[in-house]
């Protein structure tokens, strides 16, 4: 493997197994109920690979003309064929938690080996607004969801949420896909796989 980049917004993004651990020690140390640890449980996770996506939604409501966000997600699949339905996983109270909640039209893009740099900006903890994070990432707008689709990307997605379910920390948004492209391109995936961004050799 090589060219890694390593994730810094584990509690924003909805990665379910980051590398990096908050300042709560005694939190991670202590075993819930069941007897496993949140240490032990985020290390067993590192170790299941995932593909890397960028949801994205527009948010009217913010300024004159609105703002874009941006979130990097690995907690992303697909649910069902009839109807088409696909699954992402945010963390309460997060930005794009807060979005959805009151924005029902949203987008995914599966991100390509090349965009780790996408990825890890999109991760970042503290940020206080995405629109200069997209000002230099090549993108369109979805006709459906006027969400930013990252050009480049293995396929985009514009979806419609159908349900919303609170899972523990997170919420899981479920989506109807009202359009699905897949560009033409020979890149592979960007996975993410014990703790950092890969691609497949």
């Amino acid at each position: 493997m090589r060219g890694v980049l390593q994730t810094t917004s584990p509690t924003e993004t909805g990665i379910a197994h980051p590398e990096v651990v908050t300042a709560e020690p005694d939190i991670h140390r202590q075993g819930h109920p069941e007897g496993v640890t949140a240490d032990e449980f985020r290390a067993a996770l590192t170790r299941l690979a995932a593909g890397v996506v960028l949801l994205t939604a527009h948010d009217p409501e913010d300024g004159p003309r609105g703002e874009d966000v941006g979130m990097t997600a690995t907690a992303f699949v697909s649910v069902s064929l009839d109807p088409p339905l696909v699954m992402v996983s945010v963390r309460n109270g997060s930005r794009m938690d807060d979005l959805l909640e009151r924005q029902p039209s949203w987008a995914v893009s599966v991100l390509a080996e090349g965009q780790r740099t996408v990825a890890g900006r999109f991760a970042m903890k503290g940020r206080i607004s995405d629109r200069l994070l997209f000002a230099d990432v090549p993108h369109e707008r979805g006709a459906i969801s006027g969400a930013p689709l990252i050009d480049g990307a293995l396929a985009v997605l514009e979806c419609r949420t159908e349900q919303r379910v609170v899972a523990g920390d997170h919420t899981l948004v479920i989506g109807r896909v009202l359009r699905a492209d897949t560009p033409s391109t020979e890149s592979g995936p960007l996975t993410y796989f014990q703790g950092r961004y890969r691609h497949l050799d």
